[in-house]
């Protein structure tokens, strides 16, 4: 890629997108090209039609995606495979028909079954049952690997996938219906922190409420009061979590050093699992990290566990041995990503 190259980010706000962008910048790339999602409706078949027709990027990042935490994904999963397989089949087909160069697929580790070995190789992808709580998320993104799969083996396309691990960083959600497990617990954390230390004022402007009342019984909902902060689950499930900003630089990476003839053996009958995975291959309990949030954030609280709320999978990591032989390791270790990330929550409020 060179520096003027013209490049579309589809998702550019969101915390994958933006980390990509900030990381492309930063590398010297000035011919970036991204739209919002009232500029441009990627479920649309015609509007992603006419942009590739009159942008002709020569590179693509499908960051774009509808995404969100357990209640989400079990809640709305009609919008999770309708709007996902849109926008892909959307970005994809029309990148292959206005001749891209290159494109990034980014998907998520929820593709690989529930009972998947751990830690998790790309060759185990459908070889069993998916978690049934997000699976027709997982089924949409199993769906963009094979297409980029077939179109590169059909057409010659040169389109890669990669599964990222949990992430966290700037830019995070942090809406506690919606978030994912990490933001979720820092802003839970944080509201209980500052109840505890009295400091009404800055739960409303948090909270973007009217009244202390309405805050508290907000909170309630989620199990947070001034002295303690209620865990879904025993604490003990282990998960792995990836800065954003360590996942851009492998993506970015990836386009500039790598190409999908380097994701499968040469030797190989059948041209499959050519998905590359993207993560530390460390993890932490959730009472690990709840703990370590609390000594970040300085919470003198309790936590409770809800044993009557599921855990889900007990073990969840990926082997990042392929994109280790790749040429690229993660760089952000856990605790200073946190401490960065809460700081940006804090400056954004």
């Amino acid at each position: 890629m060179d520096k003027n190259s013209k490049i579309y980010i589809a998702g550019h706000r969101g915390l994958v997108g933006s980390a990509i962008v900030k990381n492309l910048e930063a590398k010297g790339y000035t011919n970036l090209v991204y739209k919002t999602h009232k500029e441009l409706d990627l479920t649309s078949q015609n509007k992603v039609e006419r942009f590739f027709e009159s942008e002709k990027p020569e590179y693509v990042i499908l960051a774009a995606a509808k995404v969100g935490g357990i209640v989400a994904n079990n809640t709305y999963r009609a919008d999770f495979i309708y709007e996902n397989l849109q926008i892909q089949n959307n970005v994809i087909h029309n990148a292959y028909k206005s001749g891209v160069e290159k494109l990034l697929f980014l998907g998520s580790t929820c593709i690989y079954p529930k009972e998947a070995p751990q830690p998790m190789p790309e060759d185990c992808l459908l070889t069993s049952p998916l978690e049934y709580t997000n699976e027709p998320y997982a089924i949409a993104k199993i769906a963009g690997i094979k297409m980029c799969e077939a179109y590169n083996l059909q057409y010659g396309t040169n389109f890669i996938s990669v599964m990222p691990t949990n992430l966290y960083g700037p830019n995070d959600n942090f809406d506690l219906e919606k978030s994912h497990v990490l933001p979720a617990l820092i802003k839970k954390i944080h509201c209980a922190k500052l109840l505890n230390e009295k400091k009404y004022d800055e739960v409303l402007k948090d909270l973007n409420v009217n009244s202390l009342d309405e805050a508290k019984a907000y909170l309630k909902d989620f199990g947070v009061d001034e002295n303690q902060v209620e865990i879904w689950g025993s604490g003990n499930p282990r998960r792995e979590f990836l800065y954003s900003e360590d996942m851009a630089d492998a993506c970015v990476f990836l386009l500039e050093n790598r190409d999908f003839t380097d994701t499968f053996s040469k030797d190989s009958k059948e041209v499959i699992n050519t998905h590359i995975n993207i993560g530390t291959g460390v993890d932490i309990s959730i009472k690990e990290l709840s703990l370590l949030i609390q000594k970040i954030v300085g919470f003198k609280g309790e936590f409770t566990f809800n044993t009557e709320k599921p855990d889900g999978t007990m073990v969840k990591l990926t082997d990042p041995s392929k994109l280790h032989s790749l040429g690229w390791k993660h760089k952000v270790e856990l605790e200073d990503g946190i401490k960065t990330m809460y700081n940006w929550y804090l400056s954004s409020k």
